[in-house]
Parts: structure tokens; C-alpha cells; sequence
């Protein structure tokens, strides 16, 4: 067996591992997906929003979480990184009309969310503190249907379903399907304990974890990410809050959503080498979500390569096939050339297709939206094809800046 073929059923074996994983985990724990605890008290909250030049969001934002119905949220601290359009004027007309909003300034442009982030906390004094980005919309029962978790004492951090704001054009649908899946997979890992990330447009930590931890890692370019990963290796739990719905604004251009993407795998780079020395050790952080992650990403180089290598031997043998006939003056193709008896590797990518898109129908089908239209076939298949499969060039960019030194955002 040439060794290509033993690359290509591992990288299938690894993917569909992954696959038949969830699935065993969605079965029995499927009528549980959106079940939250109601909280034995009413904890009292802060919401941290970072804030740099957000001047079309911030409003929108704000009054969103003054609309939760959550009673026992005490402030809403908006922090202004420095902005350099209208952001901190409308934060501070809007602090003198409402006294749960607090406005905020840094001293100086810390060009980070985390920074922000970790500014803001310390005027917090309750026993949860959140975290909303600026250009997002809470709904208004998904702090609610939160906070009943940290009942346990172990849970550290809650987190909610990110979901596409604008669906306008066709980056932007593909993206709403994107998130689906991603809050459906993210929900599925929570049942064996490996949530890995508390996405920034809704969190809610533990205020003596968050504070236990030192906030933030301002260096880490996906703070939401390694904050979790911190949480977990100091043994506390993470959670995921399935009806919790959070609206954000995502990239709405190519070159916005190339950018953003390269970000988060440099974030993820610096967390995995962060982390690294747990590899198998340290509970659920060594042994499983750091092999999911670097797996993953081994994933999405290998099968890249792999396309790119068998389509350019493919081209190459053909040329010098067809060169050679012309040359010989025999036939170009023949029929006894064309072999019709599918291959192993031809069935376990058929095999990978169809619990892929199982698994994508049974994601989405699970979003439960009644406020936009449901998704086109077309959609789904162009975001299968052609959207993943750029997932591979991002991280091979990724990598190349991560080493270069580029880390800024």
C-alpha cells in the first residue's frame, strides 16, 4: 500500500472519529440540549462591554442588556478603548439616562478587547461577572436561562449561542450556518466536559474564578479561548446555555472575514503553545480538548495537501500521457483505461460526505429560529465545498504569521 493511501485513511479515520463522536453523544443526550437550571438565587451581575470605535453597535447594544429580563443584573460597565469616532459620547449620553450604565475610559489605547476587558472588571463588585462585545444583541431571557448554572459551585464560566446578526449577502449566510453548527457541536462537547471556548458576544464567569485566574491574557490574541482553557486547568467547569441566544455582526466582506479568521487561529496557536506541557494530562484540557484542537487543525492542512498533491500528479501524468501520445501517434484514452470499480478510499469519502451533512441538517435543524427564513439547500452545499475548504489556507496563514511574529489585530 503506498503511502499516500495510508495518509489518507488515517486523515479519514481521524475525521469520521470525530464525526461518529458527536453523533454518540447526541443520541442520548438529545433531549436534554436545551434544558437550564433556574437559579436557586438571584445572583447579582455585572456586563462588561468593550468598546472601540463601535459607534453604529454600541447603542444597540447597550439597550439590548438593559432589556434582559434578568433581575438581578446590577450595572452595565461600558469601557471605551480610546475611540476615535462618536462610541464614548453616545456611552455617556446613555449613562446619564439610565443609572445601571456605567461609562468608562482607559487611560490609554490598550488595542485589545482583553485589555478593555480586564479594565472594566475592576470596577466590579458582584459575584458574576460578563462579558458583551459591542457590536452584540442579547436576547432578552438569555442571561436568565445563564445564571442557573452557576448553582454548581464547580462552574466557573457560562456561555451562549452565537448566532449571525445580518444575513444580507452571501458570506454573511454562510457564516449564519457556520455558527449554528459551531454552537450545536459546542453545546454536544459540554456533555463530556469540553467547552473550549466562552465566545465574547455573551459570557458570564464566576467572579472569584475570573479574579483567581487574573482575568484576561492580554498577550493571547483570543482571550475568550485561553481564559477557558485557564478555567479548566484549574478544575472548574464550563457550560453552555443552549436557548441563550446572542445576535453579533459578523464580517459582511471576504477580506473582513480573512482577517478575523487568521486572528482566531493565531489566538488558538499561542493558546495551544501556551498550554502545550498539558498535552494528556491536566483532566479534560490534556486529554481531550487540546488533541481535539490540534487533530482538527491536522485536519484541515493534511486534506488540503492531500487535494492539492493528488490533483497536480494528476495533471502532470495526464500531460506527459498526453505528450507521449502525440508523439507515439497512438490513442490518447482508451476504454479499457477507465476503471469503474470504486476504490476503498472513493467509499470512505462518500461515507465522510454523508455524516458530514447529516450531522449539518441535524445542526441546523436544532437552531430553532422562527425570526429568519430557513436556509437554501444551495447554501449549505456551497458552505460544505467551497466555504471549509478555505479553512485550510487560513491556517496555513495563520501558522506562517504566528512564526513571523505577527500577532497584532
Amino acid at each position: 500500500m503506498e503511502s499516500l493511501t495510508v495518509i489518507y485513511l488515517a486523515y479519514t479515520f481521524i475525521a469520521l472519529y470525530f464525526l461518529v463522536l458527536f453523533i454518540l453523544i447526541y443520541i442520548p443526550n438529545r433531549k436534554n440540549l436545551f434544558f437550564y437550571p433556574n437559579p436557586d438565587r438571584n445572583y447579582s451581575l455585572s456586563i462588561v462591554v468593550p468598546c472601540y470605535n463601535e459607534e453604529e453597535n454600541i447603542e444597540g447594544t447597550i439597550r439590548a442588556l438593559l432589556d434582559s429580563d434578568y433581575k438581578g443584573l446590577k450595572k452595565v460597565i461600558v469601557v471605551d478603548d480610546c475611540s476615535t469616532d462618536r462610541s464614548y459620547d453616545i456611552i455617556k449620553k446613555l449613562s446619564k439616562k439610565y443609572p445601571k450604565v456605567l461609562a468608562l475610559k482607559t487611560p490609554k489605547n490598550t488595542g485589545k478587547a482583553s485589555g478593555a476587558k480586564n479594565y472594566g472588571a475592576k470596577f466590579v463588585t458582584t459575584e458574576l461577572i460578563g462579558f458583551t462585545d459591542a457590536d452584540s444583541y442579547p436576547k432578552k431571557d438569555a442571561i436568565t436561562k445563564m445564571v442557573g448554572f452557576f448553582n454548581d459551585k464547580n462552574v466557573g464560566a457560562v456561555t451562549a449561542r452565537v448566532l449571525v446578526k445580518k444575513r444580507d449577502n452571501f458570506i454573511e449566510r454562510l457564516q449564519s450556518i457556520e455558527y449554528k453548527i459551531i454552537s450545536f457541536s459546542r453545546k454536544l462537547l459540554g456533555f463530556i466536559g469540553a467547552i473550549y471556548v466562552t465566545p465574547g458576544p455573551l459570557a458570564i464567569y464566576r467572579r472569584s474564578a475570573f479574579n483567581e485566574i487574573n482575568g484576561f491574557d492580554e498577550k493571547n490574541m483570543t482571550e475568550d479561548i485561553e481564559i477557558t482553557w485557564h478555567l479548566i486547568s484549574k478544575k472548574y467547569r464550563v457550560e453552555m446555555s443552549l436557548l441563550s441566544r446572542v445576535y453579533t455582526v459578523a464580517p459582511d466582506n471576504f477580506k473582513a472575514w480573512f482577517r478575523q479568521r487568521v486572528r482566531w487561529n493565531i489566538g488558538g496557536i499561542q493558546t495551544i503553545n501556551k498550554y502545550k506541557k498539558t498535552f494528556f494530562k491536566v483532566g479534560m484540557l490534556g486529554s481531550f480538548i487540546l488533541p481535539f484542537f490540534v487533530f482538527s487543525w491536522m485536519l484541515g492542512i493534511f486534506g488540503i495537501l492531500i487535494l492539492f498533491y493528488r490533483i497536480v500528479r494528476r495533471a502532470v501524468v495526464q500531460y506527459l500521457s498526453t505528450t507521449y501520445s502525440v508523439k507515439a501517434q497512438t490513442a490518447i484514452f482508451t476504454f479499457r483505461e477507465l476503471n469503474l470499480t470504486p476504490s476503498i478510499l472513493v467509499f470512505f469519502g462518500i461515507a465522510m460526505f454523508i455524516l458530514s451533512f447529516s450531522f449539518t441538517l441535524l445542526a441546523l435543524l436544532h437552531s430553532r429560529e422562527k425570526e429568519f427564513k430557513k436556509h437554501k439547500l444551495l447554501d449549505i452545499l456551497a458552505y460544505m465545498f467551497v466555504y471549509l475548504l478555505s479553512y485550510p489556507v487560513i491556517l496555513i496563514t495563520s501558522i506562517y504569521k504566528f512564526f513571523k511574529g505577527k500577532h497584532s489585530w
